[in-house]
């Protein structure tokens, strides 16, 4: 068995953990051993669907060295007037290339491949390949990190929540664009926004609304992809999150602050008639939505329960069906929600959430905290963890965690310019737009509604405890 040593064990080889590796060795002169199970870097994006793009801009995705896409906006299609978004194959890419002539090109950085880790009972660092068998011993120096805690579920490896009758035409949303032949139409299962994004590929290529059935058990509240752009278009970033603290500050009760985040423009949905009770961070533009709308046979009877040739059974009734609908699963979760753990701990850290829905950007960050300080309990007061949102009430949550966290770091100065300096910081760039008339406006209202904004929700969420 052969033995190796390092700084730094990283556990995984997805976003979080290229962004992370990226930052702590840009920041410090340090040794990291890389281990994942699969084949290449990018984790989830190496299962994608083949039509999916990144739902944010590319230009605050990836790594802090290395620009992802051309940091332009588009001028054709639903994202027109909004910085690119980049498909799955250019980010597989973009992390390949980011592992050979970044971390690796450093000469500080091992990358093993096709390899699981474990940690003994006694608790040895060890990983072992998948191709050879053969078993190494890893001694860590300072610290292991668990890039897996929050590991997406994708639907091409989930394994759905509900029974298929094997004569009953069924597949993964991965397997919607090999579809040939003739059918009946397409039902989409599933409310999140690989469900959107499939719902929009059929419309996109020629599919009659008439012959999509989506089966929505929930719906979900949704960001407005205007209010969430970078660089030239920073002033509008600024501009959502102000109105969504006036909102917040102004609310007398839940209802009423989702009702202030729909007027205001910070929320959407897709049915104006039912309240949404899920909330993920899931994106779209207007044009999206208007789209989306048009699908019109929306089942709502609770989750699937099973799929058969004739029929699907619901928590709350069944509809019909027959053997030549194509029934699409986007079922799975996304990323996962799992209870807050202090992120650095005295030989570990645990990659999450801090600044909401931003995970190559929290990554980096946290990156540049254990680069900078030594001290786990300041690390910790400056990366609080965020727990994934799921549910509508967690909009509340997370927004009081990544607005507390914002007021840390504005009054800490080595962090303020790290910020300003980080490509993945979507607010990269604000002082450079101070005359814009809309930065001016936007400015003077977050710093009049942030803290009574805060101290509201905290009310609110005791409230429903």
């Amino acid at each position: 068995m052969a033995t190796i040593e390092t700084d730094y064990l990283v556990v995984g080889a997805g976003a979080s953990a290229m962004a992370f590796t990226d930052a702590l060795i840009a920041e410090s002169d340090v040794d990291v051993v890389m281990v994942d199970r699969r084949h290449a870097p990018g984790g989830h994006w190496l299962s994608a669907y083949p039509f999916v793009r990144l739902h944010q801009p590319a230009a605050f995705y990836g790594v802090n060295s290395r620009v992802l896409g051309n940091d332009t906006i588009d001028s054709v299609g639903p994202n027109t007037g909004f910085y690119e978004r980049v498909t799955a194959a250019e980010i597989i890419d973009y992390f390949q290339r980011v592992l050979n002539e970044v971390l690796l090109a450093s000469g500080r950085v091992r990358f093993f491949a096709m390899s699981d880790y474990e940690r003994s009972p006694s608790g040895e660092h060890r990983f072992t390949s998948r191709l050879s068998g053969e078993t190494t011993t890893v001694v860590v120096r300072r610290k292991l990190v668990d890039a897996t805690y929050l590991e997406a579920s994708v639907p091409s490896t989930h394994v759905p929540s509900f029974s298929v009758d094997p004569a009953a035409r069924f597949i993964a949303v991965n397997g919607l664009a090999a579809q040939s032949g003739p059918n009946s139409g397409y039902t989409v299962i599933g409310a999140g926004k690989t469900a959107m994004d499939a719902c929009m590929w059929l419309l996109d290529n020629g599919v009659s609304p008439s012959a999509i059935r989506w089966i929505r058990p929930r719906d979900a509240w949704l960001y407005d992809r205007q209010y969430f752009q970078p660089l030239d278009m920073v002033s509008w970033l600024v501009e959502g999150v102000s109105l969504s603290l006036e909102a917040a500050a102004n609310a007398q009760s839940v209802q009423d602050l989702f009702a202030r985040l729909e007027a205001s423009g910070q929320l959407l949905r897709i049915d104006t008639t039912v309240e949404p009770a899920m909330f993920r961070c899931a994106t779209v533009s207007r044009s999206e939505l208007e789209r989306l709308r048009t699908i019109e046979n929306v089942v709502r009877l609770g989750r699937v329960r099973h799929v058969g040739v004739d029929y699907i059974e619901l928590e709350d009734g069944s509809i019909s069906t027959d053997a030549q609908q194509v029934h699409v699963d986007c079922s799975a979760d996304g990323l996962r929600r799992e209870p807050a753990r202090p992120i650095f701990e005295p030989d570990r850290i645990t990659l999450q959430q801090v600044r909401t829905c931003q995970p190559t950007f929290n990554a980096a960050f946290i990156g540049f905290v254990e680069s900078s300080r030594d001290d786990d309990a300041e690390k910790n007061r400056l990366c609080p963890p965020n727990p994934t949102p799921v549910r509508a009430l967690d909009w509340i949550g997370v927004t009081i965690i990544s607005q507390r966290a914002e007021d840390a770091w504005g009054a800490t100065p080595d962090v303020s310019r790290w910020l300003n300096r980080s490509r993945l910081n979507v607010a990269r760039g604000v002082p450079d737009h101070f005359d814009e008339p809309l930065m001016q406006t936007a400015i003077g209202r977050y710093l009049e509604f942030n803290a009574p904004a805060v101290e509201r929700l905290e009310a609110l969420a005791q409230a429903h405890e």
